[in-house]
């Protein structure tokens, strides 16, 4: 019986690290880890120990034969990876068996905690990116690390950015959690560095200050009517339904029977998925309780989600696209009002587990009718994917009533030959990806949204790093900030055995005291 990996992988490897016989791909060191959607275990390797299960953070790992029928999909998705893809993935295993790495040329130059005294060091924000480089810190070094963030309750986007029906993906908040009681670490919260406290203050009182920020913000589409009421961003809906504190409990009104919904990558689905969910399987989950009564409410019959490209480009990652084809009650149809749609689908043909539009090949194809209101057969809510589509422009007297679409043939701009068309909602949500902010007393680039590092060292600030999104950007999943955040780390601890960290004037206990004063 071999392990399978589903759904909820994080990417951040732990298990691979005790795989005794290296059958998790890509590893750490392969030419596609980090930029694969998820992890992948080689059935024809894989010896049944279960070591992988064990070591995951997020319960992705499962036995083979105890997938459920939602679950079988992953089986084949986990094999597929190893057919026909030049396995072995890095020229090392192909020199030394699949089963061993190869040894590398010894190095002298590692940083050794003995190599500097002790370090104070702050960060900013307690969310993944946060955290890793705190377990880095804190395991492999003797420093005693102040985590300062302005929101009551600690886990960043682990708290309010994961969907309350994934509570296997939340669980990694746990593994985060042991370290906020650990000796050598000091927990703020409901201290805003900018605003109760300024980035000078901070940085006077520690050796040096990680940001770890995140991206605050969202993108915005820059067409008319977007600032219409019910014109709302999809990150404002998950932490309205995530009890975020900055969020009225009535931000959302889900008083039509259509929502459009402008993108398709993951966050676009999970606000899809919680729209149209039966809210009795919600009401177990870490819903807040002002969003379930609202979904209780609800007439939202149908969301439709719009993606600019087609199919083969959907944002999403395919195993959160194959969850939601298993959401109970709920219809996917994909609108096919454009040749090209069904052509690319078509062409993937069986290659469903290589190819993203495969995974459209079962979903039914219908033009749909925009004039007519959204068809709830049996009771039952849909979701529709509208590819090759983009807003133009919201249009309401006071509310938003429908959204503008390009229609018809043509580029993915809506030139050439595409018209355009009209439909009819209630509710729109921009989910077109996060946006990193301004930093009080950092540098920053307007144009990426992030503060400019070499190796996460912010430029012009000794002392200062950066890392995760308000460093690399708004890409990438959780486990994406444990190599980010060792990457600066280790910039950090090389500063340190270089002398070139700004003593502290300020001890920790007068931290502690400015910080309660101020707060």
């Amino acid at each position: 019986m071999t392990f399978a990996i589903t759904q909820n992988c994080c990417t951040d490897a732990a298990c691979v690290a005790v795989c005794p016989v290296n059958c998790i791909h890509p590893a750490p060191g392969e030419r596609d880890f980090g930029t694969t959607e998820t992890l992948y275990i080689d059935p024809g390797a894989c010896i049944d120990c279960g070591a992988c299960a064990d070591a995951c953070p997020v319960d992705a790992v499962h036995p083979v034969a105890e997938l459920t029928p939602a679950q079988q999909p992953y089986a084949g998705i986990n094999a597929a990876y190893f057919e026909g893809t030049g396995q072995p993935a890095s020229e090392a295993e192909a020199d030394h068996g699949p089963n061993f790495h190869a040894w590398g040329a010894p190095s002298f130059d590692r940083v050794l905690p003995a190599d500097f005294a002790p370090l104070r060091v702050a960060i900013v924000g307690t969310g993944p990116a946060g955290m890793y480089a705190a377990e880095d810190l804190l395991l492999h070094t003797r420093s005693e690390v102040t985590l300062v963030d302005r929101l009551p309750a600690p886990g960043g986007l682990i708290r309010y950015g994961v969907a309350p029906d994934h509570p296997a993906t939340k669980r990694i908040g746990e593994t985060f959690a042991r370290f906020h009681t650990h000796p050598r670490v000091r927990l703020h919260l409901g201290l805003d560095v900018g605003t109760h406290i300024t980035a000078d203050e901070l940085a006077a009182h520690h050796d040096a200050v990680i940001y770890a920020v995140g991206a605050a913000s969202d993108r915005r589409l820059g067409i008319p009517g977007e600032d219409l009421p019910g014109s709302i961003a999809a990150t404002t809906f998950v932490a309205w339904y995530n009890a975020h504190p900055e969020v009225a409990p009535d931000a959302v009104d889900l008083s039509s029977d259509r929502v459009v919904v402008v993108g398709n990558g993951n966050v676009a689905l999970d606000v899809a998925r919680i729209l149209v969910s039966d809210p009795d399987s919600l009401a177990g989950t870490a819903i807040a309780g002002h969003a379930l009564e609202e979904l209780r409410r609800s007439k939202v019959r149908e969301v439709v989600l719009l993606g600019r490209r087609g199919p083969e480009h959907a944002a999403c990652t395919g195993t959160e696209l194959l969850a939601l084809k298993n959401l109970p009650g709920v219809d996917l149809v994909v609108d096919d009002y454009d040749a090209r749609i069904g052509t690319t689908i078509d062409a993937a043909g069986a290659a469903g587990a290589a190819h993203k539009a495969g995974l459209f090949r079962d979903v039914p194809r219908e033009a749909v009718d925009w004039s007519a209101p959204p068809r709830a057969a049996g009771g039952r809510r849909r979701i529709v994917f509208r590819f090759h589509s983009e807003p133009l422009a919201l249009h309401g007297d006071g509310h938003l009533r429908a959204v503008r679409v390009t229609s018809g043939a043509g580029d993915a701009r809506g030139a050439g030959e595409a018209g355009e068309q009209e439909i009819p909602a209630g509710l729109a949500l921009r989910a077109i990806g996060y946006r990193g902010v301004p930093q009080a007393g950092l540098p920053f680039d307007e144009e990426s949204g992030t503060v400019p590092h070499e190796g996460g060292r912010v430029t012009g600030r000794p002392g200062t790093y950066v890392v995760g999104w308000i460093k690399r950007g708004p890409s990438g999943g959780i486990g994406t900030n444990r190599r980010c955040a060792a990457e600066t780390v280790g910039t950090l601890l090389a500063d340190a055995v270089a002398g070139r960290l700004p003593a502290p004037t300020g001890g920790a206990r007068a931290f502690r005291r400015l910080a309660r004063r101020r707060r």
